[in-house]
C-alpha cells in the first residue's frame, strides 16, 4: 500500500499500486466504494495487464483518511487526486473511472491536464440531479448534513444493501453526505460540458440496458466514444468484467 499527503493538515490518500511499464494507469471508484474492490479483477486480466496501476481511494473513502475539515466537491477531490499521482510520479496517466470518481475524473482533466492522457468513464454522473428519496447520491443529497449525520446514515445503509454498505461503510459520514451533495449539484460549466471539450481520447461505457445515453449524439459530435456494455447494471466492472475488459482494451488501444 502506498499514499501521499494531499492537503495542507497532512491528510494522505491510499492506493494499491500494481507495478508495470508506463503511461500509467490510474483506477477511481464511485460513491461510497473502493478502487481495490471494484478494480484488481479488471486491473490484472491479461488484456490490461502489464502497466503500472494505481487503484486509489478518494479522500474520505476507503483506506485513505476521511478529515471532517475537507469539503469534498467535486473540484476539491480532483485537486487532492492530482497531489496524490503527482507525488507517486505520475503524468499522462489513463485515467478509469466509475460513477462518481468519473465526474471527479473529467475536473481533473480539465484542471490538471498535464496529468490525464485518455479517459475511460464507466456510467459517470455528467448531469445535476435534484434530491430525492433513494440509496444514491440523489438520497443522500435530500438529507442535510446534521439530519444525515444524527441517524439518516442510517437509511441510506438499509436501503443500498449489504454488497454497497460493504464498502460503503469505510467511508466518512461528512465524506459521503459531502460528496453526494456536490455531485447531485455538478459544477459549472457542466460535466457534460467540460467531458465535450476535452481534446484527449474520451471513452464513455454504460449498462445497455438503461438504453441510449442521453446527449450522446453531441458527445459523439465532441469525439467522445459512447459504447454500451450488455448483461449488467452501474457496476459494470463487477456484472461483466469481460465485457468491461475487452471495451477498455479496446479504448486504451485506440
Amino acid at each position: 500500500m502506498r499514499s501521499a499527503s494531499v492537503t495542507p493538515g497532512g491528510d494522505r490518500m491510499r492506493w494499491v499500486e500494481l507495478p508495470g511499464a508506463d503511461p500509467s494507469r490510474v483506477y477511481v471508484h464511485g460513491l461510497g466504494a473502493t478502487s481495490p474492490a471494484y478494480f484488481t479483477e479488471s486491473a490484472v486480466h491479461p488484456l490490461l495487464a502489464g502497466r503500472r496501476s494505481l487503484l486509489i481511494d478518494m479522500l474520505g473513502f476507503g483506506i485513505s483518511d476521511r478529515p471532517d475539515g475537507f469539503d469534498y466537491t467535486l473540484e476539491a477531490h480532483a485537486d487532492a487526486l492530482a497531489a496524490a499521482m503527482a507525488a507517486a510520479g505520475v503524468a499522462g496517466a489513463e485515467v478509469i473511472a466509475h460513477s462518481m470518481g468519473g465526474s471527479v475524473a473529467i475536473v481533473l482533466a480539465a484542471r490538471h491536464p498535464r496529468l490525464v492522457s485518455r479517459l475511460v468513464l464507466i456510467d459517470a454522473n455528467l448531469d445535476p440531479v435534484l434530491p430525492a428519496p433513494g440509496p444514491g447520491s440523489a438520497g443522500i443529497a435530500g438529507f442535510t448534513e446534521a439530519e444525515f449525520l444524527a441517524g439518516g446514515w442510517t437509511e441510506v445503509r438499509d436501503a443500498v444493501g449489504a454488497h454497497w454498505w460493504s464498502t460503503m461503510r469505510l467511508a466518512g459520514l461528512e465524506a459521503l453526505h459531502r460528496s453526494a451533495v456536490h455531485l447531485a449539484r455538478g459544477t459549472v460549466p457542466s460535466l457534460r460540458t467540460l467531458l465535450a471539450e476535452l481534446e484527449i481520447p474520451r471513452t464513455y461505457v454504460l449498462p445497455e440496458s438503461s438504453g441510449p445515453l442521453a446527449g450522446a449524439e453531441l458527445l459523439q459530435a465532441a469525439g467522445v466514444a459512447v459504447v454500451p456494455i450488455p448483461d449488467c447494471g452501474h457496476n459494470i466492472m463487477l456484472d461483466n468484467p469481460e465485457a468491461f475488459v475487452r471495451a477498455t482494451a479496446t479504448a486504451l488501444a485506440g
